[in-house]
């Protein structure tokens, strides 16, 4: 199963011991505040409490946002093939998204300047983008957000951020301080390999993050998965090993698709995605019957893409070899 970009490792020990405590006190609501998880995760960010929204996974926190700041009259703007969950989102609310046309397959930032209405409240850039794994450089997301008028909150999805790295590569949480308008939005469910339990977060202003906090619903996020995101942050062995064995999968890939003759765009994410000579849901299907799942992009203006989770190293050569099988290479 190669479609979901999971954490192929499974989890980590810690969080396992750490669900099963806590197992034993789930006739019990979980706190609602969170207040245990906020602690070490400021103290991890070097922000307040204050500045923290927790959400059932970033998509919960998404859609927050969108209810907070978006009504019918309003707008959003987003890139083209970017996560489909921002339209989504703006559309729920009876708002109106405005997608500007990619760059490269990814975001093409002054084409959203220049898309920014008077009614546009908020503006959504997946830094790295699923499913493109393309990605903003530092330099162009400052000189872009110095440009956004602060009336525009901008949401900076970061939810693949743990599988990037280089200096060229910008910390959204790092340019807080500066932008009062920006709010950063991650996630449990990737590097660190808690995707059942369906934790995620914003970090923000204070202010902004009061009113998301008043649209929360309580409970928002079950106790085990409080719980188990507390202990995977305290294991930093196994976020390296995921590290690791992405940055491995993604080069045993690579060298596969390159010996097919095949194209795909680098990717700072968990996942590549990859031309097919062919329309490509008809390579999933074939993929499908060899026991390989993959994920057909075609809802994101990709036809001809398949987009594949980096796995285990044996998980990777059966999906290699089964792709081989049906391409005739």
């Amino acid at each position: 199963k190669l479609a979901s970009n999971e954490n192929p490792l499974g989890p980590s020990k810690k969080v396992l011991a750490a669900v099963a405590q806590a197992a034993g006190d789930i006739a019990r609501y979980p706190d609602s505040n969170a207040y245990q998880l906020k602690q070490v995760l400021a103290e991890r960010l070097a922000v307040s409490p204050q500045q923290l929204t927790l959400g059932n996974g970033s998509n919960d926190v998404l859609e927050l946002l969108a209810r907070t700041f978006l009504e019918p009259g309003k707008s959003a703007v987003l890139s083209q093939h970017a996560f489909i969950v921002y339209a989504m989102a703006v559309q729920a609310c009876g708002a109106r998204p405005i997608v500007t046309a990619a760059k490269a397959r990814g975001h093409d930032l002054d084409a959203m300047l220049a898309a920014i209405e008077a009614d546009t409240r908020l503006l959504f850039i997946a830094n790295p983008n699923n499913p493109t794994g393309t990605f903003i450089a530092r330099d162009a997301l400052l000189d872009f957000l110095d440009q956004v008028p602060d009336r525009v909150i901008v949401v900076l999805d970061e939810a693949y951020i743990e599988y990037s790295d280089g200096d060229d590569f910008p910390d959204g949480v790092a340019l807080l301080s500066r932008y009062p308008n920006l709010v950063v939005t991650r996630t449990f469910s990737k590097a660190w390999g808690l995707a059942a339990l369906r934790v995620g977060y914003s970090v923000a202003s204070e202010a902004i993050t009061d009113l998301l906090n008043r649209v929360r619903a309580p409970f928002n996020v079950n106790a085990l998965g409080l719980a188990a995101a507390v202990a995977v942050l305290g294991d930093e062995a196994y976020l390296e090993a995921g590290r690791q064995l992405n940055r491995e999968g993604m080069q045993q890939l690579e060298t596969g698709f390159a010996a097919m003759g095949l194209s795909w765009i680098p990717s700072r994410g968990n996942f590549l995605a990859v031309q097919m000579p062919a329309e490509a849901m008809t390579v999933y299907q074939q993929l499908l019957a060899e026991g390989v799942i993959v994920r057909p992009i075609g809802i994101y203006q990709m036809e001809q893409h398949l987009r594949v989770s980096i796995g285990l190293a044996e998980e990777n050569r059966v999906f290699l070899n089964a792709l081989k099988k049906v391409l005739n290479r």
